[in-house]
C-alpha cells in the first residue's frame, strides 16, 4: 500500500471538500449509482479495493455495502478531464446497488406525457436487506 496521497491533490474537491463519484458495473457498462467522496473516502477506497463514499445526510463515511451486504469492488478509479467528477469501475456484489432493492439507482425512466416511470424490477424487497 502506497503511502503516496498527492494523487489526492489534483482532484478538484468543491466548497465542502467533496467531489461527484459516478458508480459504473464494470462488466456492463451500467451507472448503477452517484454518491460523493470526500479526501478520506477516495483514499480508503483506493487502499481498500472497496468503494466508501461520504454521506452527505448521515454526515460520515460510509463503506457501501456495510448494512446490505451489497459492496461495491472498485476494479478501476478514473477522473474526469476537468479532475472535478471520479468514475469507479466495480463489481457490484449481490448485483443491486440501490437501497430500493434494484440493479441500478436510475430505475426511474421519463415519458413524453410528462411522467416518471420505475422501468427496473426490483430484485430484493428493501425490507429483506436492512432489517
Amino acid at each position: 500500500m502506497s503511502t503516496n496521497t498527492r494523487w489526492l491533490n489534483e482532484v478538484k474537491w468543491d466548497e465542502h471538500g467533496l467531489v461527484p463519484v459516478i458508480a459504473q458495473e464494470a462488466s456492463t457498462g451500467d451507472v448503477l449509482m452517484f454518491a460523493w467522496m470526500n479526501r478520506d473516502a477516495l483514499q480508503r477506497t483506493a487502499e481498500t479495493g472497496e468503494a466508501i463514499y461520504w454521506s452527505r445526510s448521515r454526515r460520515k463515511l460510509w463503506h457501501k455495502g456495510e448494512e446490505s451486504g451489497h459492496v461495491q469492488k472498485v476494479l478501476d478509479i478514473r477522473i474526469d478531464c476537468d479532475n472535478d467528477v471520479v468514475l469507479l469501475k466495480v463489481e457490484q456484489i449481490g448485483g443491486i446497488a440501490c437501497h430500493t432493492g434494484r440493479h441500478s439507482c436510475f430505475f426511474q425512466k421519463y415519458f413524453a406525457d410528462g411522467r416518471w416511470e420505475a422501468v427496473e424490477p426490483v430484485l430484493k424487497d428493501p425490507q429483506e436487506i436492512y432489517k
